[in-house]
Parts: structure tokens; sequence; C-alpha cells
């Protein structure tokens, strides 16, 4: 996965250029890495779930600081600059870098492991309650959650995907 005196740092990119950034990055030759999640907006009066950056703004690039090419980084189409501490670029621990990526599918899509509980504060990540902080009531072996939501002064409790939560 890593090759020989190959490291992780961080880029930040520009405002809505992820994919542009992560194709510029890799005609030059460099491995990068965009985890992402499924994030729920509300686009022209409709709720529409898309991929988005996992940590917005940024993007993880692979290269050996002895390769005279990655101050070209800095330069690429799509990136802002290379995250630094003084002239050199900070590096970001391997272990980090494998672990998110073990939870990312192939298409680079976080995949939750968190293990919820009854009585755990979840954030609702899908649908037209995302963002929504609320309660688990009860889980059930099939995926399925209940929540108590508080809707108008009052809870409602309300049956969600465990795919559409993560802990608050």
């Amino acid at each position: 996965m890593q090759s020989q005196g190959e490291n992780w740092f961080v880029a930040q990119h520009k405002a809505n250029s992820a994919r542009i950034a992560e194709r510029n990055l890799r005609q030059q030759g460099f491995r990068s890495f965009l985890p992402r999640e499924e994030k729920t907006r509300r686009v022209r009066g409709k709720f529409v779930t898309a991929p988005a950056p996992l940590f917005p703004g940024y993007i993880f690039v692979a290269f050996d600081k002895k390769d005279a090419r990655w101050p070209a980084i800095n330069a690429t189409h799509g990136i802002t600059r290379l995250v630094s501490f003084g002239r050199e670029p900070a590096e970001v621990p391997s272990p980090l870098i494998s672990e998110l990526m073990a939870r990312c599918d192939a298409t680079g899509l976080f995949q939750s492991t968190a293990k919820l509980q009854e009585g755990d504060l979840v954030r609702v990540t899908k649908g037209p309650f995302a963002e929504m902080i609320t309660t688990i009531e009860t889980l059930e072996s099939d995926q399925r959650i209940w929540i108590l939501m508080e809707v108008m002064g009052g809870n409602t409790r309300t049956t969600i995907a465990a795919n559409a939560l993560r802990p608050a």
C-alpha cells in the first residue's frame, strides 16, 4: 500500500475542487486519498444524498520528501497548498491513513463501524432530518433503529437505518 520512503501528507484544496485536485495529482504521478461520506443537503427544495469529503477542504497525498517533484504539489491546479510547519510539509502518521483506508470501501466512501447502544446520542446523517441530534430508543437486529426526536415541543418515535446515524 505504501512505497519505500513514501509518506502521507495533507494538502488543502480550493473550494469545490476536491475531484479536480485528485485528478491532477494522479496525472502528475502522486497517489492521493480523499475519504468521503454520504451527506444529505437540500437542493432546490428537495433532499439529495450524495458523497461529500469527510475532511472538507483537504486531501491526503503520498510522496517521498527526497523526490524533487513534491514542491510541484503547491502549484497543482485545484490545490491551494501543502499543510506545513515551517518549510517542511507536515507528515500524517501512516497508521492513521491505514485505519482510514480500512474503514472506506473501494470508492473511498467511509463506512461507520460505531457500535450504537440504546440511550446513545446520535446525529442523523441522511434524509430530511440530517444533522439533527437525537436519542436511540431501541435497536433491532435488522439494522433498523428506533429513535426519539424532539419535534414541535414533543417527542416523536420513528425508525431509521443504522447507516444513517453517527455518534454525536
